[in-house]
């Protein structure tokens, strides 16, 4: 009889072996034992690499064990699986460490404090000051993109999936695609030159309009795709009871949508929250607090932290403060997030039994 193969004593038919549901961690413990003893032995101090070689052992094993109990069929399933879970932990690694390096050098400074405190008359190699400032400029800056960016991003992907026929939809939809793929930076220059022909000062309200660039083709992708999914026969439906179209989009199309539509807006305002390039063109900067973002120069948390860890050579609170303000910035978009899952979950259409 076959190794593969076992009895079974109530009907005496025959099935495949099969490994144990604790084999994958014996494996994968193992290949780490072993790799760890080889980077010892070959005098590697890379944990990464030590690291790559416990990811090859640990597929190399699942195939040779699998094949010599199950049968190869059945370990070529088990590799493609070992490879799918190897991918995930090389994605979700670096994202570990990032975020934990950033809590961890970051909560040094982080308290209330800092959250309400701007830097003012503190120099950037002086301990003291906060963000206040930078909060309320990214604050602004981006409420004012969004309130710019969502409108037109969503009206244009209702035109392109509504209404869109022939050779103006197919320019608008090529000139979306070119703005997905755009460099921030070419977006803040943009701005910049129509302030350097009108004689202009930065001020928040620039950044503004250059974060609303970046943000509408995001908008306009993600609103198309979700409009997209709304069955035709509810557009139908409403029509053939004499609804005009227009009425039909604005009860029936976007109601069904409006979730994944939201869902889309937070993610594009997570985009956009962390930009740096146009800020600096456009923004300045500035160490005190300006509500006002349509006069003079203001501050933003990605500019924050990029003046401060510039300015952190020889000077350990400079870069206490970017580490601080990194992960407030971490967490504002975290919590974008959190809030774009939340309206979805609620907003999802209602599946009855």
């Amino acid at each position: 009889m076959s190794t593969a193969a076992v009895t079974d004593k109530r009907g005496g038919s025959l099935r495949s072996a099969s490994l144990p549901k604790w084999s994958p961690w014996a494996i994968a413990g193992g290949s780490i034992v072993v790799a760890v003893g080889i980077g010892a032995g070959a005098g590697l101090t890379s944990h990464i690499q030590w690291g790559l070689i416990a990811a090859l052992l640990f597929i190399l094993g699942t195939y040779v064990i699998a094949s010599a109990v199950e049968g190869r069929r059945q370990a070529k399933d088990r590799i493609a699986t070992s490879l799918v879970w190897v991918a995930f932990l090389l994605a979700v690694v670096p994202l570990v460490s990032l975020i934990w390096t950033t809590v961890k050098r970051g909560v040094k400074v982080l308290d209330p404090y800092f959250l309400t405190h701007s830097m003012g008359v503190v120099a950037d190699s002086e301990p003291g000051g906060g963000i206040y400032h930078a909060i309320i400029g990214s604050l602004e800056q981006v409420g004012l993109a969004t309130l710019i960016g969502a409108p037109v991003g969503v009206l244009t992907a209702i035109y392109l999936v509504e209404y869109g026929r022939g050779g103006l939809a197919r320019a608008v939809t090529f000139f979306v695609d070119v703005m997905t793929g755009i460099p921030s930076i070419v977006a803040g220059l943009f701005i910049l030159s129509l302030m350097l022909m009108a004689d202009m000062q930065p001020f928040g309200f620039a950044g503004s309009l250059a974060l609303a660039i970046l943000m509408m083709p995001v908008v306009v992708r993600s609103t198309e795709e979700m409009l997209k999914l709304v069955p035709n026969e509810l557009r139908e439906a409403s029509l053939a009871l004499g609804v005009p179209k227009w009425r039909t989009i604005l009860k029936v199309v976007l109601p069904t949508s409006i979730g994944g539509i939201t869902t889309g807006i937070m993610l594009a305002i997570a985009r956009i929250a962390g930009e740096t390039a146009p800020v600096l063109l456009l923004v300045w900067g500035n160490s005190f607090i300006n509500n006002n973002p349509f006069s003079g120069a203001q501050q933003a948390l990605p500019l924050y932290i990029y003046q401060q860890y510039s300015q952190s050579s020889g000077s350990t609170a400079a870069y206490d403060r970017a580490w601080a303000a990194s992960l407030t910035l971490i967490a504002f978009v975290m919590i974008l997030n959190l809030a774009a899952r939340g309206i979805a979950r609620w907003k999802a259409p209602k599946i009855g039994r």
